[in-house]
């Protein structure tokens, strides 16, 4: 046997579904030019759990709201797979964000004239998307919700609900899901329950998902924490801890 043969070969690392470079945003206030982001470069990989944390002003929603075609950056690039998302012209971008991206909201945002099982179905519906029958019967069982799919959201607990909105964002399988402050109208409990089912869909469903959060105890579900400040990434940490994470934090708002 040849030396070559019996050389491991390296693992060759996926390319990252999200990338972001140089990306800047500049509101002007009056006169005022205030840089919310400035000069940000950042990817995201397949089946991470990524949290965005910052101070109050740090430049966090609106790296969210950029990386997911919600905003439009003042200059830089965001790339979803293989598509520049920057520059795209609303219609294709409205398209892009209903069949590649799921989004989890803090306010739940479910239909209440809707079921539990006709708010998870309802972005496929709307673009006439097969149901994966598998898929949905498995995510309804891991989020608990096989009682309470014939439920309106009023009949529902808060954590219900967030499931329900966490359901739909993964049924139809997105390469990305952005999840904004997800547990922030919940009980401790029900945040526990959200964001444990958030870490194991990053893992056992492949699912690349990107959470801004204040919370260090919600972090520390992450594989990864990046931290802003001023518009900047300045840190990030890998399998962060609710401790190693608010030490962190302190250091930025120091």
């Amino acid at each position: 046997m040849t030396e070559s043969a019996v050389k491991p070969t390296s693992p060759v690392q996926a390319p990252p579904v999200v990338v972001a470079r140089g990306l800047t945003k500049i509101y002007d206030t009056g006169g005022n030019q205030v840089h919310a982001l400035a000069g940000v470069d950042v990817e995201f990989h397949r089946g991470a759990f990524t949290a965005i944390m910052g101070p109050s002003g740090s430049g966090k929603s609106t790296l969210m709201h950029c990386l997911a075609g919600l905003d439009v950056p003042t200059s830089g690039t965001v790339h979803l797979g293989r598509t520049q998302i920057t520059g795209m012209r609303d219609g294709d971008l409205t398209l892009l964000r209903r069949d590649r991206i799921g989004f989890i909201f803090q306010s739940f945002n479910l239909l209440p004239m809707l079921t539990a099982e006709q708010n998870i179905l309802l972005p496929s519906q709307i673009a006439r998307r097969r149901i994966d029958q598998a898929r949905f019967d498995h995510i309804v069982d891991v989020v608990g919700l096989r009682d309470r799919l014939g439920h309106l959201p009023a009949k529902l607990s808060g954590g219900q609900q967030q499931r329900v909105a966490v359901a739909r964002a993964l049924l139809n399988a997105p390469e990305v899901v952005y999840a904004d402050e997800p547990t922030g109208n919940l009980d401790s409990r029900s945040g526990a329950e959200i964001l444990t089912f958030l870490r194991d869909s990053a893992k056992d469903l492949d699912q690349t998902i990107v959470m801004v959060t204040h919370d260090p105890v919600a972090a520390s579900y992450a594989d990864r924490v990046v931290f802003l400040r001023d518009g900047r990434l300045v840190d990030e940490v890998l399998d962060p801890t609710a401790e190693t994470v608010s030490e962190h934090l302190l250091k930025l708002e120091a």
